[in-house]
């Protein structure tokens, strides 16, 4: 069966609270379907909009199928790779959608079968099982107290979480490091961290998010800091540059005789971005993000790198509903059996803005949304419309919401 073409597109730019912001990415076909994609990337809508200008006239009337996107080029900036990589989901949840199979049972298909009839269901090739979920709990704590992070933890563990994640180093950069006593500029950010120890109890696993934000110094204090509190991983605690990538390694080693991991790059754009750090054996778990990766089938093969490197994937993805879904569907399909992170209960337009709320339901651990083909969920036009900016959205082609 020919694929439909496409015949219209549009990015929408949400304001969701006063410092979260989710791009969504909507594309229909001529068959009347549309598929989802989000695009996030916080403080970058002005970009992203030029991106989708410059990206999506010339997709108008082509195939609605992913694989036209390898006739784009690489994307040379994290906005391009949040562009594509939104495009290459749509595509996909198109794709599974014309199939009449979830997307996850989509993705695990060999691409080189024939493909055009509808699917048994969605335990055809993969099997249905749950996803395991951690925490971020950073988002919704907007006080900053150690108070306002506990409060976080106990709301989560209510939700059935037994893991959790914060980023408490607020008043910490790397200059800062450079010209401050790190030690005093990091006892706000213990604090934090022993409030939520505290509420989750010992047997709560607890990891700390850096943002990148330490000299070599301060991440080798931090490292020996976090064994006091049982942590479990040390996210980003530097700069992640190719030739970084030893000095991460040698923070690992030091973190693995106080029994605490090393996990990073989440901002990585493809495999060849991640294999020097997994040359180096520098991180113990590999985060790619769905956002940013560029390629869903291209992520789920890169699993078998990360094993044969001897290490851990778990999914980065702290945004919106779309992500979440997409992330779901991904999880599935790896041999990992690990928690992969869900933004914990930021906003309740995180349920409310899809069509289907039960979809992504904040638990420790989910099915991913597959009651029907594709993706799974779809979003209320309603509740994007009391969003919605149309200064920073863009659209092309036949229309794929009101707001056209």
């Amino acid at each position: 069966m020919m694929a439909a073409h496409i015949a219209g597109l549009s990015l929408d730019t949400l304001r969701i609270t006063a410092k979260t912001e989710w791009h969504m990415l909507r594309i229909i076909d001529g068959d009347g379907r549309i598929g989802h994609g989000e695009a996030t990337l916080n403080g970058e809508s002005g970009t992203l909009r030029s991106v989708a200008r410059s990206r999506f006239p010339d997709l108008i009337g082509r195939p609605a199928q992913a694989a036209i996107l390898a006739t784009s080029g690489p994307p040379r900036t994290l906005a391009e790779a949040a562009i594509l990589s939104a495009l290459d989901m749509a595509l996909l949840d198109l794709e599974a959608q014309a199939a009449g199979r979830p997307l996850h049972a989509h993705l695990s298909e060999p691409q080189d079968e024939p493909r055009g009839e509808p699917s048994a269901g969605p335990e055809d090739r993969t099997a249905r099982r749950d996803v395991r979920l951690y925490a971020n709990i950073n988002r919704r704590s907007e006080a900053r107290t150690p108070a306002s992070f506990a409060e976080s933890a106990l709301l989560a563990m209510g939700s059935g979480f037994d893991v959790f994640k914060l980023a408490p180093f607020d008043e910490v950069t790397v200059e800062r490091c450079r010209s401050e006593p790190f030690a005093s500029l990091m006892q706000p950010a213990f604090a934090r961290i022993a409030a939520v120890r505290e509420a989750i109890g010992p047997a709560g696993v607890l990891r700390i998010d850096c943002h990148w934000r330490f000299t070599g110094d301060a991440a080798r204090y931090v490292i020996d800091r976090a064994a006091d509190f049982a942590i479990d991983w040390v996210e980003c605690p530097l700069p992640e540059m190719p030739g970084t990538a030893g000095d991460i390694a040698a923070l690992r080693r030091r973190a693995e005789r106080r029994g605490i991991r090393l996990a990073g790059l989440e901002n990585g754009i493809g495999a060849g971005a991640f294999r020097p750090f997994l040359e180096a054996r520098a991180y113990d778990v590999i985060m790619p993000d769905v956002k940013y990766f560029g390629s869903l089938r291209a992520l789920v093969a890169f699993c078998r790198e990360v094993r044969e490197a001897g290490a851990s994937l778990s999914l980065h993805n702290p945004s919106g509903p779309v992500a979440h879904a997409a992330s779901l569907h991904v999880a599935v399909c790896l041999d990992e059996n690990v928690h992969h992170e869900v933004q914990f209960a930021e906003t309740p337009l995180f349920a409310e803005i899809t069509s289907a709320p039960e979809a992504v339901a904040l638990r420790g651990s989910v099915h991913p949304p597959d009651r029907g083909p594709g993706l799974g969920i779809a979003l209320d036009n309603e509740r994007i419309a009391q969003r919605f900016d149309p200064n920073h959205s863009f659209s092309i082609g036949a229309p794929t919401s009101p707001m056209q």
